[in-house]
């Protein structure tokens, strides 16, 4: 009985452990289908930030006004400056400290910004690149903070952190609570044509004048918001910056001779222009065909020759925005014209030296009208009374100014890609004025957010400007190349603009593709127009995320595009999407009941048919996807009468399968070729598959029709 007993309980083991090896659970995986919700990417709606994109009943953000005098020392290339700031906090938090950005930092004689960047030896360099990158005195360019004091005088604790400073606040401010302080400071000007940068000056040897473009030129305040806290990462060079709206107070002393455009409403004319300027001034007003000239090119170059040792004092109020920035010299012509926006007039200028005059005379100031009318048509009315392009031979954006690059031969002709390189940087940093400085964005984090969307409001303003414009960013065909190259070298848009390997790439073509493809393809001009309008009228003078913009371009079209952020936006895939088959088959009578299908199995797709066969054709194609990213399938197919027909396929139909699917279609007219994405419209690096019958075998069939005739 022992021994029975033990071979019973062996079968029973060996029959348990067999059953468990037949029946046991493949292991479960996470969910990674391209179309499942970003729930687990964007962060939980609240009050301040609701899921529909929308800023919420508890939104609030900081108000930062300040109150400067500040002084342009041309002689020894500095600006010296005073300022006021009062901060307001209308968090619901209370603050025991300020963080100020402090910019010029970058270009101090300690600065750590050249420490990060990977260098070389090169074989051999310009003798201007060399004594600029091997000087045996390097060029101090930081702030030189004389003074952090209370309004009243005593000193206000503080440290400086590269290129941010912390205001230690005598005691915390509470919510709904605000501080005035003052900071004096000084530093030197760097000549950004040698030296780099955003802001600086210009030398002409010629003449012995300076075209100054000042700006980031005074200590401003960090943003504090509910996402972020404190947005004090350090200014590295690349990425930009995060701001606080206010009101801008600002009184700029320079040589009495120079002209100067600057942010913000003149409040004294009657001191800095002359009475001939006032009245074109007037006349410009009221013309809104032409630019007229201000300050002609021939006062200019007469001004040009003096060298004042008197000063004059431009005093402006700027109400409102996000920055302050200016641009001054005795070289500039000065023009301008009125814009018509919805009934409420803005005036667009230009400031420029004769070096790029007839080229900025000819389109700068109707390169920024056309700007102002095409953005506000597609986001909202232009708030501001102006909008400036100033000959700074770079490209930077501010409130209310902008400095461009474009210059003529010296004998005054130019070409085309000078014209239209001119023309589409005006017409970008111009737009700036929309996306961030007023629909303001962390440019420090997120910088696709204005350069990108800025990048696809270009290209439309472009066309409106010229129908021929030659548009070199944007379109689909155009980012191909970097999409598909070295994997190891490319980072998601989703990338803080200091750490991605391709930025105009990177943070300006691929999102403004991605919005150009939405427009176009996906969503069509309708939906996508009112949406786009939707977010930029909810976020003007406001901080939207990354999220406000996806969950508002949704929420407004009724459109569900997680599974276009999440492959355009947060990863590298790419496009790739080809003819894998194509069967054909033509149907019979099977009964009286039944029809039965009956596969051609002829090579191409030229049937063979039986006369009595029923009058359609049938096909069942499949269409594989070897690269990462799902995208709507577009067909073209062409017909053996000659008509072509277009039909697409919703991205939705890669929902069950990542790798192929399979569509069934019948026709009246036998199919002679199909092609998929025929006008490149979604970015597609490999087009060697996009055709059937492939286009190799038509080059083969082409040349053994050639060789037999």
């Amino acid at each position: 009985m022992k021994k029975l007993g033990l071979l019973i309980l062996s079968i029973v083991f060996f029959t348990s452990a067999t059953f468990g090896q037949e029946t046991k659970t493949k292991e479960g995986h996470t969910n990674q289908n391209k179309f499942r919700q970003m729930k687990d990417l964007l962060p939980t709606p609240n009050l301040q930030r609701t899921a529909s994109g929308a800023p919420g009943i508890k939104y609030t953000q900081q108000k930062v006004d300040y109150t400067m005098d500040i002084v342009l020392d041309d002689d020894n290339t500095r600006i010296y400056g005073n300022e006021m700031i009062t901060y307001h906090n209308n968090s619901d938090d209370t603050l025991p400290y300020l963080w100020v950005q402090l910019d010029q930092n970058m270009r101090a004689a300690d600065s750590k910004t050249p420490d990060i960047q990977p260098s070389r030896i090169p074989k051999t360099t310009s003798k201007k690149r060399f004594d600029s990158n091997y000087s045996d005195e390097a060029f101090d360019g930081g702030f030189k903070i004389e003074s952090v004091t209370n309004i009243n005088g005593s000193k206000l604790a503080h440290i400086v952190n590269q290129t941010m400073m912390r205001i230690d606040l005598p005691k915390p401010l509470a919510s709904g609570e605000k501080f005035k302080f003052k900071i004096k400071w000084w530093y030197n000007i760097n000549n950004h044509r040698t030296q780099g940068g955003r802001s600086g000056y210009e030398n002409f040897p010629a003449d012995g004048n300076n075209n100054y473009v000042i700006a980031q030129f005074y200590p401003r305040l960090c943003v504090y918001d509910n996402v972020e806290g404190w947005q004090n990462d350090q200014f590295w060079g690349r990425s930009e910056f995060a701001l606080e709206f206010g009101d801008f107070t600002v009184n700029i002393t320079t040589p009495k001779d120079h002209m100067l455009g600057a942010t913000g409403v003149l409040q004294n004319p009657k001191d800095v222009f002359t009475k001939t300027e006032l009245k074109r001034i007037e006349k410009a007003r009221k013309t809104f065909d032409n630019p007229v000239i201000i300050r002609t090119q021939e006062e200019a170059e007469k001004i040009e020759k003096s060298r004042s040792k008197k000063t004059k004092t431009w005093k402006f109020f700027a109400e409102n925005v996000r920055d302050y920035a200016f641009a001054s010299s005795r070289k500039f012509i000065f023009d301008a014209m009125a814009v018509d926006i919805n009934g409420k007039t803005v005036m667009a200028e230009s400031l420029y030296s004769k070096e790029a005059n007839p080229l900025y005379g000819e389109h700068s100031t109707r390169a920024v009208a056309q700007t102002l009318k095409t953005y506000s048509r597609y986001t909202f009315d232009y708030p501001y009374h102006k909008a400036i392009s100033v000959d700074g031979q770079m490209g930077m954006e501010y409130p209310q100014i902008c400095f461009n690059p474009g210059r003529p031969n010296a004998d005054g002709t130019y070409s085309d890609r000078t014209k239209y390189r001119m023309i589409k940087v005006t017409i970008h940093e111009v737009g700036h004025n929309f996306f961030p400085m007023i629909v303001n964005s962390d440019e420090r984090q997120w910088t696709w957010m204005d350069e990108g969307l800025n990048s696809f409001m270009e290209m439309l303003a472009e066309k409106d400007y010229d129908e021929n414009f030659p548009i070199t960013r944007g379109y689909p065909k155009n980012i191909v190349g970097y999409m598909s190259g070295d994997q190891s070298r490319i980072a998601p848009i989703m990338s803080k603009g200091d750490n991605v390997y391709s930025f105009g790439n990177n943070a300006y073509g691929k999102p403004a593709t991605g919005l150009w493809m939405l427009r176009e393809t996906i969503m069509g001009k309708e939906l996508f127009d009112y949406a786009f309008q939707t977010y930029s009228q909810r976020w003007k003078f406001k901080h939207p995320t990354p999220a406000d913009f996806f969950r508002s371009m949704e929420d407004a079209s009724g459109v569900d595009l997680d599974w276009f952020w999440r492959g355009w936006f947060y990863t590298t895939d790419v496009t790739d999407i080809g003819i894998e088959t194509v069967r054909k088959f033509y149907a019979e009578n099977d009964g009286d009941e039944s029809v039965k299908f009956i596969e051609d199995k002829s090579e191409g797709l030229q049937m063979n048919k039986p006369k009595d066969a029923k009058a359609k054709y049938f096909y069942e194609i499949t269409f594989n996807k070897p690269g990462g990213l799902v995208m709507p399938i577009i067909v073209e197919y062409t017909y053996d009468d000659g008509t072509k027909e277009k039909k697409t396929y919703p991205a939705q139909i890669w929902r069950y399968n990542d790798s192929s699917v399979t569509k069934a279609i019948h026709s009246d007219k036998q199919i002679t070729k199909i092609v998929i994405d025929p006008d490149l419209e979604t970015a597609d690096v490999d087009l060697s598959n996009n055709s059937f019958p492939s286009q190799e075998k038509d080059k083969f069939n082409s040349f053994k029709t050639k060789m037999k005739n």
